[in-house]
């Protein structure tokens, strides 16, 4: 979807202020115009339907649309800076994801401070990362892997969505902790990671719950291993990575901050009315549907989980060199 225009914003701002009603929980107050959402990637990707999901209730929460606009570009970077540089009024909103905190361990400089710059709103919900395999590959989990001979494995390919990511930063984390010879493969994306890995030019990927399932529900790939603290109860059969190396825990995640100067009151308003949103039946269908997990909500929640996030990254890119380009 590409940017709004001033024009079209103006003319959202009109259409509802004609029809809006006096009953409004926020009539006199805020809001009093279009709350534009921005997603710092193209549309169709998980952040991009994730908000979706939430704005088309949102915008009745609220009383006042809530707009999507994707501002896509440098791994979410665009975006981001966007939000941060913005009006810190609650009507310029960013939703970001798991690239918010890795960005800042693999790029040489962001254009934004991720915890100065920003307000935390809360967190949406997670959808852990998986080790998957062809089904030819000599191990069915991860604990059968890292017993087989070291031959067997060294050098062995692991697809990912890109230097940088989540999951490059995940695989370069079970690499210092068990000490296996593996050669990370950055994709474009993970498609074509998943879709190399079933066609067996690599043995091994990592991606999100969702990017996978398909593969694993047609058994065209195989689970060696979730990276949630504990077994995911669609997947109870699959063993953790904890169980195997301890510490081992990644999720592609989402969350909304708005700009660092956002009035308290503005923040409480726009926190409770995502913690409703989210917590609507069929909101939280299609969340679970996509194998989004819910998370802890609030802005006390998301200041802290954000900061160990980044401090987590950062020490395994301090450790292992690894740059957004490498």
């Amino acid at each position: 979807m590409p940017s709004i225009s001033r024009r079209h914003f103006v003319a959202l701002a009109a259409a509802h202020a004609a029809g809006a009603t006096s009953g409004s929980a926020f009539a006199n107050g805020f809001p009093n115009r279009p709350i534009r959402l921005i997603v710092p990637y193209a549309a169709g990707g998980g952040a991009d339907m994730v908000a979706r999901t939430i704005a088309q209730r949102l915008t009745e929460t609220l009383g006042w649309s809530v707009v999507v606009d994707n501002k896509a570009g440098a791994n979410g970077l665009i975006g981001s800076d966007a939000v941060a540089k913005g009006p810190a009024d609650g009507y310029t909103l960013l939703l970001t994801d798991a690239a918010f905190a890795t960005n800042p361990a693999v790029q040489p400089k962001i254009p934004f401070d991720p915890i100065k710059d920003f307000a935390p709103i809360t967190l949406v919900g997670s959808s852990p990362q998986l080790l998957v395999a062809h089904p030819s590959f000599p191990a069915d989990s991860l604990k059968d892997m890292l017993a087989l001979p070291r031959d067997q494995v060294r050098n062995a390919g692991v697809g990912t969505t890109g230097a940088g990511s989540v999951a490059h930063l995940l695989l370069e984390t079970l690499k210092l902790k068990t000490g296996m010879d593996l050669v990370h493969v950055p994709y474009k994306g993970g498609s074509a990671a998943l879709s190399d890995a079933v066609g067996g030019q690599i043995p091994l990927v990592i991606n999100s719950v969702p990017a996978c399932m398909p593969h694993i529900e047609a058994k065209r790939l195989k689970v060696l291993a979730i990276a949630s603290p504990s077994r995911h109860p669609k997947l109870p059969q699959v063993q953790t990575f904890s169980e195997s190396v301890p510490g081992i825990v990644a999720s592609a995640w989402y969350g909304v901050l708005a700009p660092a100067k956002t009035p308290p009151e503005v923040l409480q308003q726009l926190g409770a009315a995502f913690a409703k949103s989210v917590e609507l039946p069929d909101v939280k269908a299609k969340l679970t549907a996509a194998f989004i997990d819910p998370m802890q909500v609030g802005p006390q929640a998301f200041s802290k989980f954000l900061g160990e996030e980044i401090a987590r990254w950062q020490a395994v890119a301090r450790q292992t060199g690894i740059t957004a380009n490498s």
